[in-house]
């Protein structure tokens, strides 16, 4: 069996969400060019993943079966790649403290890799494993950089929306300022005299006194 591992500066629940996705295989694992289907139970135990591995044009369809899918610990799989053979593979997740140790470990299962001496076959297995590790960390890593950014979008929006939802002052607000002290009624103001309205006031006057001889 060869063991390969890789810290990954995030949860371990966000690489399962990778795992998980069966149409992101060919994206991490070397050697898978694309995918020709997902069952829907995928990665329930028993389900697999119908993709192509090679260069094209030399290219040959193959699958991949879950046998234990148990996050956020461990997942269990039997990967076909003939002519060369199967093989099982495990993955292995464990929370670390700025982030979570994921370690792969495969050893040939059938076919002619059986065949090949260990200590050939350990340094390709070994290389290649390091890749897949290696675009396992980005596509995880890279979605949740992609998902905080999100959040905290959403979150600053929020905070906007609250601000701008506040009620504007009204028109009647506005001929109401400062009229606390007096319950909402505006002040009112002393009537002012000119000096025409004294001169009449006292032509009035005169003329309301009695005549005397």
């Amino acid at each position: 069996m060869v063991a390969t591992t890789r810290r990954v500066h995030c949860s371990v629940a966000q690489v399962c969400r990778v795992l998980e996705d069966g149409w992101l295989y060919p994206s991490w694992v070397v050697g898978a060019t694309r995918m020709r289907g997902v069952d829907d139970t995928w990665p329930l135990p028993g389900s697999e993943l119908h993709h192509t591995v090679g260069v094209w044009p030399l290219v040959l369809d193959d699958t991949t079966r879950s046998v234990e899918w148990d996050p956020p610990h461990r997942m269990r799989l039997i990967a076909r790649g003939w002519p060369f053979g199967e093989a099982n593979v495990t993955i292995r997740l464990r929370a670390q403290a700025d982030g979570c140790l994921v370690r792969i470990d495969e050893e040939p299962r059938s076919g002619p890799a059986t065949l090949i001496p260990r200590f050939l076959t350990a340094p390709i297995l070994r290389a290649r494993n390091t890749e897949a590790l290696r675009r396992l960390a980005y596509i995880a890593e890279g979605r949740a950089i992609s998902r905080n950014r999100k959040e905290n979008d959403m979150d600053t929006d929020i905070h906007r929306n609250d601000i701008s939802t506040e009620p504007s002052p009204t028109a009647e607000d506005h001929d109401n300022l400062g009229t606390e002290d007096n319950k909402g009624n505006p002040p009112t103001v002393p009537p002012t005299t000119t000096k025409e309205d004294d001169d009449d006031s006292e032509s009035t006057v005169r003329a309301e006194q009695p005549h005397q001889d």
